[in-house]
């Protein structure tokens, strides 16, 4: 008896419009980036009042509903802020605006630290939403799921990482197919905010093998870093 391969059924990569980046083509970062941050006293009380706002809501919350995980929004705090107040593309008043920045929690049980930002920054997210943090019927269950400034369900472990490897795919693509010299229609990041649990799964090692292998300069990845996992 002998057995034959059927063709793969999925195209040949020359067929999509995913072109790999070479390495003197560089992706243009966000303006912040280029020109730095102007720090100064005033800018600095401020910073730390909205970081310590993100905090007390996202304690204030698990505490409510006596269920949840304070630690992580109360750690990812700083960086999660600086994040959507300095580099973040996005609009709250038109939420599915295709050349939005993309921003997964992979680390999806830090949800908390995801709808306080979509509260703080303006999202259809009112702080009743906030109070009913995990009660049956409310917008803001345990893992992010579907609302307005939500870009994926996140949840399992490594999940949301591969998700977002997917979303910088997509904008790869995008970009390809629409752009034009003098009419750039698709320019936008993709970031992710992953866990020490997170990276430790398989999901996620070939999902950064994948990023890698297409130079997906456009993906970036904030690693929350704390040696341990429950």
């Amino acid at each position: 008896m002998s057995i034959r391969l059927a063709p793969h059924p999925w195209p040949s990569p020359r067929r999509l419009s995913c072109p790999r980046r070479e390495p003197n083509q560089r992706a243009k970062y966000p303006k912040a980036f280029q020109e730095g941050l102007t720090v100064n006293q005033e800018s600095t009380n401020v910073d730390q009042l909205c970081v310590n706002t993100i905090r007390f809501l996202a304690a204030d919350a698990v505490q409510k509903a006596k269920s949840g995980h304070p630690g992580a929004p109360m750690g990812m705090a700083p960086m999660a802020y600086v994040l959507w107040d300095r580099f973040l593309k996005h609009n709250p008043r038109n939420p599915a605006w295709p050349d939005r920045d993309r921003f997964v929690l992979s680390a999806g049980h830090a949800s908390m630290l995801l709808y306080s930002l979509l509260h703080l920054t303006g999202y259809d997210m009112p702080l009743e939403e906030l109070q009913n943090f995990r009660q049956w019927g409310s917008r803001t269950p345990g893992h992010p799921e579907r609302e307005p400034g939500v870009e994926t369900t996140t949840g399992p472990l490594g999940q949301g990482f591969a998700n977002a490897v997917g979303m910088a795919i997509a904008e790869r693509h995008l970009s390809a197919v629409f752009n034009r010299p003098g009419h750039e229609i698709i320019n936008h990041f993709t970031y992710v905010l992953a866990s020490d649990g997170d990276l430790q799964e398989g999901v996620s090692a070939e999902a950064a093998s994948l990023a890698g292998t297409l130079r997906l300069g456009k993906l970036i990845c904030l690693y929350d870093d704390n040696g341990i996992q429950i």
